[in-house]
């Protein structure tokens, strides 16, 4: 693998586990183990017969959980601890047949793509969960579930393409993510100041 490949796939699991870890893992591991992806050596634990177990069971129980409204972003507040970190060793060890410096960096970006996507994500849907209907929620859930598999479809087999769209992305994401952060706070003063208030 090339380390335009080797970038882009860095790329694409960092981004990706933000939203959809036990996806990227599952994914991953499979295509690994039917040929259809050639991971990284440090990468082809993924394919281990338990891994794949592991990650489908949760991808089941995390596809289910975040289609129910408030629900999901009690499920989201626990995943923080979970998906940055898992985020940033997938993006190391991506890069781990190439330079340790090239491997230590791209953990480190890696941890604070998906930081940031994990950031947009759950803050979006406690925007969404502020509304009284449950079908915006969905709509969201489904709309996730689908760019992920899209952006690991290009990272995978048009990763030129990829980097171009991930730098695409973050650009918005720096620019979206403060109006999120302004949106969640103004829920949340609404929800608890309102109370304080009018004492």
């Amino acid at each position: 693998m090339d380390i335009v490949q080797s970038v882009a796939l860095a790329g694409g699991l960092a981004w990706a586990s933000g939203m959809r870890l036990y996806a990227v893992l599952f994914t991953a591991g499979m295509l690994g183990r039917f040929g259809y992806l050639q991971l990284p050596s440090m990468l082809q634990v993924l394919e281990n017969p338990l891994v794949v177990g592991v990650a489908g069971g949760m991808l089941l129980v995390e596809f289910l959980a975040d289609k129910i409204p408030a629900f999901d972003s009690v499920w989201d507040g626990m995943q923080t601890f979970i998906r940055i970190p898992a985020g940033a060793l997938l993006a190391a060890l991506a890069l781990g047949d190439h330079d340790p410096a090239l491997m230590i960096a791209a953990g480190l970006l890696g941890g604070t793509l998906t930081a940031g996507t994990h950031a947009a994500k759950a803050g979006s849907r406690a925007l969404i969960n502020a509304s009284p209907e449950p079908f915006s929620n969905v709509t969201a859930s489904l709309g996730e579930d689908a760019m992920v598999a899209t952006g690991l479809f290009a990272a995978f087999n048009y990763p030129v393409l990829f980097l171009v769209l991930l730098a695409v992305f973050v650009l918005l994401l720096i620019w979206l993510l403060p109006k999120v952060f302004r949106g969640v706070r103004l829920v949340f003063g609404r929800l608890f100041g309102g109370a304080g208030t009018g004492t």
